[in-house]
Parts: C-alpha cells; structure tokens; sequence
C-alpha cells in the first residue's frame, strides 16, 4: 500500500506486510505512546479491521490483534483504558471514507486468526527500569532485579533480601495497572517452590504500585519485555494454581475496600469489579 494516515496522537504507514505506527510524543498524547515511540505490526499479528465511530466528532480505526501475538497486550490482559490502545486511531470524522478505504485495504490482505504460536510484535527493549512503591525493578535482558526501599518495602521483602531472578527461572509475569485497586507486577517461577503470599507486598517475587509508583507507562513495557524474554525461551510448564485464599483475609480486604470507595478514591466501577473478583478467591 504505502501509504500514510495522520490522526490523533499517532501516524499508521501502510505496507504490503506490515503497519508502521509512529506515536506522537506531545503533551496531550498518552505517556504510553510517547514511552513506546513506534511500533511495527506484522499483518500475520492482526485479525481484524474495525472502523466505527468515536467520541466528538471522530472516528476510530482499530487493528484487533491475535491473542498471543504481541507481548505488551498479553502482559496488559485487558486492563489498558480505551485511550490508551495503542492498536487505535482516532480520526476526525470528516475522514471516515478515507479510513473506510484503508480499513478495506487492510482486511484483503489479512489471512491469519486465532491464537498465535509465539510473539510476532517486537517487545520493548532492555534494559528498562521503573520505582515503585516498595523498591526499584530492573531489567537487562537476561535477568530482573528487585531493590526494595526501606521507606515501602514490607518486613517480609527486608528480610528475604535484595532479588534477582533470571529470565531462564521463570514462567510468566503477572501485571495489574496501578490505575486500579491493588496494583503490582510479579514474577511467576518457572517450578514450583516454598509456598508464596498471595499478598504482593510480602512476596519478594512482586513490586507494588501506588500513587504515581509504576505507572503503566513504566511498568507494562517492563512487563511486555520480560514476558517476551521468558517466551524466547520456549515452552513452560503448567504451573498450579494458587491455593485459595483465607475467608477472613478476603472479608478484611473488601472491608479496605470499601473505606477507599466510601473516600471517592476508587470509582463505583472499580469498587464492584475488585470486590467480585475477591469473593471469587473463596
């Protein structure tokens, strides 16, 4: 194709194989898009074209990508907030029959769907390195490091010590946006071991967010790079699923919960979500 559509906060290049998306890097474009910078999608990684309309006056074009096929969606789970999908352009829409055109042109040229075998996105490149709440988290390629720092880090973390974990020892990285409740990156081992917390701020295989601590920006490209790094390695094996948690722990939790509904620092939204995904730890 070869041709280029400008929209808001990022230009789309059309190839023959492959889109080029450039972010801008403006004050009004997400920390997200400016963090990553450009992106090359292979056509293989996308299953999907949607044009639809958007908010104001605008239209969005959106690329639906093959689960599996890129990292920073997978780490992401489904937790990334509209404006912030980096797989969307938004147009005016007064340019919706040019969108219309592309989105045309780029559905005859898709021919892959469903899952993919392995990543077909470029991951973030290390090293990359963000602070959260309770320590500072590395990562060279070949290894993550967790610093804990000694105004957040809980008795737990002091005591098990500063971490490093190489890629070749894990399985997996699970990512909760610090834009909800409970946010926190952690490492899951490749075999099992001594039984772990299932609270994150006492596991030294986790980093908490907070305010302004890991924000997505920092910490999902983190995420992205090493889950890409750990499935560089191939096949992992299962790993069990996590006992479940004590009644009176959750009880405790959702009573926590309610105190920051009740202080309007968590949405109606995010309140009924956090609690129903607690009661179904019982």
């Amino acid at each position: 194709m070869g041709d280029v559509l400008a929209g808001f906060h990022a230009v789309w290049e059309f190839g023959s194989d492959s889109v080029l998306i450039r972010y801008e890097r403006g004050i009004r474009s997400p920390k997200l898009f400016q963090a990553l910078g450009e992106r090359r999608i292979p056509l293989s990684a996308v299953e999907g074209v949607t044009l639809a309309p958007g908010r104001r006056g605008t239209v969005v074009l959106r690329l639906t990508p093959r689960p599996g096929a890129d990292p920073l969606m997978e780490a992401a789970d489904g937790q990334l907030k509209e404006g912030s999908d980096p797989y969307r352009l938004v147009l005016p829409a007064e340019r919706e029959t040019l969108a219309e055109y592309y989105a045309d042109e780029l559905k005859g040229l898709l021919t892959e769907s469903g899952p993919a075998e392995r990543h077909l996105v470029a991951a973030p490149e290390a090293p990359l390195h963000f602070k959260a709440y309770d320590g500072k988290a590395s990562f060279d390629g070949t290894s993550v490091q967790f610093r804990w720092s000694w105004t957040g880090a809980s008795s737990a973390k002091w005591k098990a010590g500063d971490q490093s974990f190489p890629v070749t020892g894990l399985s997996g990285v699970e990512w909760r946006s610090p834009e909800i409740f409970e946010g926190h990156l952690r490492l899951v081992p490749r075999e099992p071991g001594p039984a772990r917390s299932a609270q994150p701020d006492q596991d030294p295989a986790s980093v908490v967010f907070g305010l302004g601590y890991g924000p997505v920006h920092e910490s999902l490209p983190f995420a992205a790079a090493v889950l890409a790094a750990v499935r560089a390695r191939g096949p992992v094996p299962a790993v069990p699923a996590p006992a479940r948690r004590d009644p009176a722990d959750i009880a405790e939790r959702i009573r926590h919960l309610g105190e920051l509904h009740q202080a309007g620092l968590v949405t109606d939204e995010e309140f009924s979500s956090k609690k129903a995904e607690l009661l179904a730890e019982l």
